[in-house]
């Protein structure tokens, strides 16, 4: 790895929210300016909590503290196999905390759900959600991996991302975009997720962690050699300084990995 992640810690959620709006607006202009739209990941979690903190208060009204979602596209970081309005989808956790609270005056982003006519054959669920990152981002033979503005990712009390486990042979997946999971070790079982090259690969990558019960993750991930391993350790490896981690005063209590005092 070369230089490391950043670790920001806030006394509070809403100084958190307040920093995590500033970084996200930072990477819809650079995805602007990049490509004329804002191509963001998300996992579900408290992390749609979060975010409409951060993102559904209007700003000062500049062009640089304006969420624009009219441009941004939408994909699941992970998601698992059931309907889009059951209370285990990803989906129905983002609409549920952010897309339903959008004022009806803004504009909607657009959503990339799975396709529910595979619910029952997690790998053909992966494979048509693949072709939509395909879609989405040129043909996989023109493009090798899908290269994300942002992925807004939580990190679970084993050291999880997405849908992918510790010590799972999922992590050594190297050559899909999407992959399913029909033995995940927190229920429901079938999932699918984006492979950790897709995550790594991303322009800009931010962790969301807080509370005291994230303390003793946290540690281990960033103060330990064995939390390397771990899949957010994994990230932090393959992404260096492109990471990011946002969280409270409680979560990283006692945790040595020096912390930057602002964005």
């Amino acid at each position: 790895m070369g230089k490391p992640p950043n670790l920001y810690a806030f006394g509070d959620i809403n100084a958190l929210a307040h920093s995590l709006r500033t970084f996200v607006l930072q990477c819809q202009s650079a995805g602007f300016e990049r490509h004329g739209v804002f191509k963001v990941a998300v996992s579900g979690g408290s992390l749609p909590q979060t975010l409409a903190k951060a993102l559904l208060h209007q700003g000062n009204g500049s062009i640089e503290d304006t969420v624009d979602f009219q441009k941004w596209e939408i994909f699941f970081a992970d998601e698992r196999a059931v309907p889009l309005d059951h209370d285990d989808s990803n989906y129905k956790l983002l609409k549920e905390e952010l897309l339903d609270k959008i004022p009806q005056d803004r504009a909607r982003p657009t959503v990339h759900p799975v396709d529910v006519k595979f619910l029952d054959n997690v790998q053909e669920m992966a494979d048509q959600y693949q072709d939509e990152l395909m879609r989405s981002f040129a043909a996989k033979h023109s493009v090798k991996i899908p290269i994300f503005d942002l992925l807004l990712l939580g990190c679970g009390p084993d050291g999880h991302t997405c849908s992918l486990f510790p010590n799972h042979e999922l992590l050594r997946e190297a050559n899909a975009w999407v992959a399913a999971i029909e033995d995940s070790p927190k229920p429901p079982p079938k999932r699918i997720t984006l492979t950790l090259p897709v995550v790594t690969h991303g322009i800009k990558i931010a962790f969301v962690a807080t509370g005291e019960g994230k303390t003793s993750i946290l540690k281990e991930i960033l103060d330990t050699d064995e939390g390397r391993s771990l899949p957010c350790g994994l990230v932090n490896e393959g992404g260096g300084e492109r990471v990011s981690w946002f969280t409270d005063s409680q979560a990283v209590a006692g945790v040595g990995f020096p912390r930057r005092g602002s964005l």
